[in-house]
């Protein structure tokens, strides 16, 4: 795979889990992993984990291809997410800001 390929992708997410509140009962937290383990662990809920955007995970089933990896739904949220293939080829020197959708 390309530098520049490899640059672009996105190998980290954040995947909503659950824990035992100290009161009692279950509350909701955001974990980062790589995108393989999310996959792996039948994961359902993702975001990005710089943004907090909606991501898509995509895993790749042919050789040579890229590695598992997430791409954004918005165009909106690449555009200025510093993990964001259009943020980064961007030359207008835009400032990265979070997703105006976030995913809670």
């Amino acid at each position: 795979m390309a530098t520049a390929e490899r640059e672009t992708k996105l190998y980290e997410c954040e995947v909503k889990r659950r824990r035992v509140k100290s009161g009692g009962g279950y509350e909701p937290f955001w974990k980062t992993k790589t995108v393989a383990d999310a996959l792996m662990d039948a994961d359902t809920e993702f975001r990005c984990k710089d943004c907090y955007g909606e991501v898509k995970l995509f895993k790749t089933h042919k050789a040579g291809g890229p590695a598992p990896h997430a791409e954004h739904k918005s165009r909106q949220d690449s555009e200025y997410c510093p993990s964001g293939m259009y943020f980064r080829k961007a030359a207008d020197g835009r400032e990265p800001r979070p997703s105006a959708h976030p995913v809670h």
